[in-house]
């Protein structure tokens, strides 16, 4: 039997005498998904896109209302799989970021043997905020690596540096990839604090085996500022806004792309990590998967 923090909780149909919540009835006809690029920081070629969900009913929008709401009626695991069903049936040739609600790590849809992330045909990535993982560390640590290891999936910590975390616990989770918070990112070229917390974080990252992403690069100087602080991926308006079908990469001209050591973001982590005398990356993030379907 479970310990009581880790029984999951699920109902297929609202309990008796329950308020009925639209949100439990909502359909791929009243949810979709759109697409945002992340880029690697020096050759400018698409590595993956990040999975956002949009709804078309006005009483559901923005997302930040659909998930409160969700919240409210217990139907966060429904609508996580109703997005990740969107997600994975775009067959898109490129690696998917799909965001898990924290309330979904004590429900059963996560789990289940038929979600879509098994059937996905690239590489996945489950993105979890690093306020859920310091806070549910350990249905985190249970729940998520019970899916990565019967999935292939890999786990992201995002708004990692938002200041809510014991980083010693967070790295315990073992994350394949680290996006930073976009407070760290927003006008980084002007404050001098910024950039030593990025490039000190982004160093860390690396000697433990995990690779940085930087997100909200909206201006040609954060761009140009996180890549020089050792960041392997960027994200953000400047580079591409979230769209569907799946937008491509708008790389700026006034930001010169460039051959890094090592021919692959996998290889930079790698010398990095070698050259500050820390352990190689100890699971590398795999390569965009070019499939033809």
């Amino acid at each position: 039997m479970l310990p009581k923090h880790l029984r999951w909780t699920h109902a297929d149909e609202p309990a008796s005498g329950e308020i009925h919540s639209p949100v439990r009835d909502l359909t791929s006809a009243e949810i979709g998904v759109v697409y945002q690029p992340i880029v690697d920081a020096y050759s400018g070629e698409l590595f993956a896109y990040e999975v956002l969900v949009r709804c078309s009913l006005p009483s559901l929008q923005p997302p930040p209302v659909l998930f409160q709401r969700a919240v409210q009626e217990q139907a966060c695991g429904r609508l996580g799989r109703l997005i990740r069903e969107q997600a994975v049936a775009s067959h898109l040739e490129a690696p998917l970021f799909l965001n898990i609600h924290p309330n979904e790590l004590t429900e059963r849809w996560l789990v289940r043997p038929d979600d879509p992330i098994g059937s996905c045909a690239q590489p996945v990535f489950l993105e979890i905020t690093e306020t859920a993982a310091f806070q549910q560390h350990d249905l985190c640590d249970s729940v998520l690596r019970e899916v990565c290891t019967r999935t292939g999936a890999q786990l992201v910590i995002d708004d990692f540096g938002a200041g809510h975390s014991n980083l010693n616990r967070l790295l315990e989770l073992d994350p394949a990839i680290v996006k930073l918070d976009l407070a760290l990112v927003r006008d980084i070229q002007e404050s001098v604090k910024k950039r030593a917390v990025v490039r000190s974080m982004s160093a860390l990252c690396h000697e433990l085996g995990a690779q940085v992403v930087a997100e909200g690069i909206e201006t040609d100087l954060e761009l140009a500022c996180v890549r020089d602080l050792g960041v392997d991926y960027v994200q953000g308006y400047l580079l591409a806004r979230p769209a569907n079908p799946a937008p491509a990469v708008s790389w700026p001209n006034a930001v010169r792309r460039s051959p890094a050591p090592g021919s692959s973001p996998t290889e930079r982590a790698a010398g990095k990590a070698k050259s500050a005398g820390g352990a190689q990356p100890k699971r590398p993030v795999p390569p965009p998967v070019r499939r033809s379907r």
